[in-house]
């Protein structure tokens, strides 16, 4: 019987165990009588719950029974003692009844106890409170009846529940832990092929049961005094001492089984987080090596153009960013398998490295192929951008070589020829710079076969490797037709260059005929004091006439050659037109003015002649002659010149007609020895 189903009649206190003992080492049982009416139903359960309390040992010993009928009636009491011996006839050996002073005294001698001793099965006396010390040590009596001995019934009434409810719990608990760890050790072995289903939690918290017998424990063993004054220390109840042994015994028990229940959870930790984590492996490997791979089998192009690797660039990182978040995956359970392997279970070893072995195989490979895919799409995204760059420069030479060359002067051509071999320069640059890209990415593709897990990729190589190639070829061919066309404009510039050359010289040779025109005119005036002088000026003056020639042939060299580079070049010449005639007009007059020159050369000197008819013609050449310094040279255009300044003129003519007057006065004297000679 559990006192927490008759908890209501044993608060009621209607009897108890105080823990005293008599004489014979024999347990006191109190029934406390009061003036209300007793339920002997009541009483009956109580005291069956008290006397089922103690050891059979301590039974056998016999009870002292005390009925404090002080505060009760005569036939209550009576009662009380009758029914003892329906109750614990066999373990009752003296039965107390504490009677109150002088009222029973006429009416006991209606009823002796002593005389229904056989009948009763035990002795029952009559006794006051202050005689029970006769029978009953003090000590062992309670401080109702005189004694020294402390009882509290509802801290005993709290200890018995506890008790009970450990009792309870406790037992319970370990069959709950013994059967989870017998289940436990017969399916060990088939733990890892199939799941069992046993209930792995208890009822209740292994902790706190465990707790609450420890405190109970310390509650049963602590020792109490007798009052506030410092009284004799006492033992507790031998219900108290009876409850240690039963509770440390369940606490070893539980201690014993709750120990192989946290091994048991351990294990059972330890193979669910391995499931967990083996389960987690393979949904990793399994979707890396399905989706993540078949994502990858799809994306083998490179694009046609910029646009188009950028795209493809784009789908890319998203496939890289649905990576990510299964390398995250990775990375963790990676931890928990190193984690796991430090702990050191050899049972489990074997299994997790081959498992860290499969998960970083796949992880790893898979990422190699993220980065390669990565590193080809971005060289191709650079042998695209190479290329329309090199395009945009053959455009641009291409644009240049189709407009019409209309150069101002030869300058302006050699900076155009410049800029033209810079371009070319930049697209043969260009066109390297392509090749190497190429070059690179097809080695790229060359090695793509490796990551296409069996699948046949030479359709998609094939088609990136022509493309590639084409783009390449026909940079090729379009950087040719640009070579071509810049021979083409680079020999039509330099034969522009050379027709600009020869129109400046062409007219430079006219300006320089031009100056050698005025220098005949403004410098070439001394006629010669003597035949010496006249020699040399008329040499000097062939050879002017030399130099004139030349610088004329000079300029009609460069005007035919200016003609020639113009049909060749099929276009006007800018000065040629109008050279021409300019040339001629200067050189023609040049030898008008040269022949003109020579005819104002002096004849011979009066010292040299001797000859009358000599004489005759040195003076009318020197009559000529100044005639002729009086008329300008004139030109066929109808322009004239005069040789000189009117001074540099009158002097010439003084000088003359000095040398006329000097041939007269010589021929009048060689008349007169001629007259001379007739009159004798």
């Amino acid at each position: 019987m559990d006192a927490t189903v008759i908890l209501p009649i044993l608060k009621k206190k209607l009897a108890f165990l105080s823990g005293g003992k008599d004489r014979r080492s024999g347990l006191i049982l109190t029934i406390p009588l009061c003036l209300e009416q007793t339920n002997m139903d009541e009483l009956s359960v109580t005291l069956d719950y008290l006397l089922s309390i103690p050891s059979e040992k301590c039974k056998a010993r016999g009870f002292t029974v005390i009925v404090d009928g002080r505060k009760s009636q005569w036939n209550v009491v009576k009662t009380v003692v009758l029914m003892l011996q329906n109750v614990v006839p066999a373990e009752v050996s003296l039965v107390c009844v504490v009677k109150p002073d002088e009222f029973w005294d006429k009416k006991v001698t209606h009823f002796c106890f002593w005389k229904e001793k056989d009948r009763l099965g035990f002795e029952v006396i009559l006794v006051s409170a202050n005689k029970l010390t006769r029978y009953i040590e003090p000590c062992q009596l309670t401080e109702d009846f005189g004694g020294s001995l402390t009882y509290d019934h509802m801290d005993w009434l709290n200890k018995r529940l506890a008790f009970e409810k450990f009792t309870k719990e406790s037992t319970s608990l370990l069959d709950e832990l013994a059967l989870i760890n017998s289940g436990s050790d017969k399916g060990n072995q088939q733990e890892k092929e199939r799941s069992i289903d046993i209930n792995f939690l208890p009822s209740v918290d292994p902790e706190t049961v465990l707790q609450t017998g420890h405190e109970l424990l310390s509650e049963l063993q602590q020792r109490r005094f007798n009052g506030s004054d410092g009284g004799v220390s006492w033992s507790p109840m031998d219900d108290e001492l009876l409850a240690q042994p039963q509770v440390m015994k369940l606490l070893d028990s539980l201690r014993e089984q709750y120990t192989r229940y946290q091994e048991v959870c351990r294990q059972r930790s330890k193979r669910t987080q391995l499931e967990e984590i083996q389960q987690k492996v393979m949904q990793v490997v399994n979707w890396l090596e399905g989706p993540g791979s078949e994502q990858l089998r799809t994306q083998w192009g490179i694009g046609d153009s910029i646009r188009a690797s950028q795209a493809l660039q784009q789908k890319h990182e998203e496939i890289e960013s649905q990576h990510s978040e299964w390398f995250a995956v990775y990375v963790e359970l990676n931890q928990q398998i190193a984690a796991l392997l430090n702990a050191g279970d050899e049972e489990d070893l074997v299994e997790l490295k081959a498992l860290q072995q499969q998960l970083s195989d796949v992880c790893y490979r898979q990422a190699s192929q993220l980065e390669f895919r990565q590193n080809l799409l971005q060289a191709a995204l650079e042998f695209h951008g190479v290329a329309q760059d090199l395009s945009q420069q053959l455009d641009g030479l291409l644009g240049m070589l189709c407009v019409d060359v209309a150069p101002a002067d030869g300058s302006s051509i050699q900076q155009t020829l410049k800029l033209l071999e810079e371009k070319l320069k930049s697209v043969d640059l260009g066109l390297q710079g392509l090749r190497e890209k190429g070059q690179s990415l097809l080695d790229q593709i060359s090695n793509q076969a490796s990551w296409a897990y069996g699948k046949d990729v030479t359709t998609e190589n094939k088609d990136n490797v022509d493309h590639i190639q084409g783009v390449m070829d026909d940079m090729q061919l379009r950087k040719q037709r640009c070579e071509d066309m810049v021979d083409v404009r680079r020999l039509k510039m330099l034969q522009m260059v050379q027709l600009f050359k020869c129109e400046e010289d062409a007219a430079q040779a006219v300006e320089w005929l031009s100056e050698l025109l005025d220098a005949l005119l403004k410098t070439h005036i001394r006629l010669g004091d003597d035949a010496q002088e006249t020699k040399i000026l008329l040499e000097k003056h062939r050879k002017f006439v030399d130099v004139a020639q030349s610088t004329y042939d000079y300029g009609r060299q460069l005007l035919q050659a200016t003609v020639v580079l113009c049909q060749s070049l099929r276009c006007t010449s800018r000065s040629s037109g109008d050279t021409l005639p300019k040339l001629n007009r200067i050189w023609k007059q040049f030898t008008i003015t040269s022949e003109e020159r020579v005819l104002q050369e002096c004849p011979d000197q009066p010292e040299s002649i001797n000859d009358m008819e000599q004489f005759d013609e040195t003076e009318a050449v020197g009559k000529s002659l100044l005639d002729r310094l009086t008329v300008p040279v004139v030109y066929p255009d109808g322009t004239e010149q005069y040789f000189g300044s009117p001074s540099d003129m009158a002097s010439t003519a003084e000088h003359i007609r000095e040398k006329i007057k000097l041939v007269c006065l010589k021929k009048q004297q060689l008349r007169q020895p001629e007259v001379c000679t007739t009159e004798s």
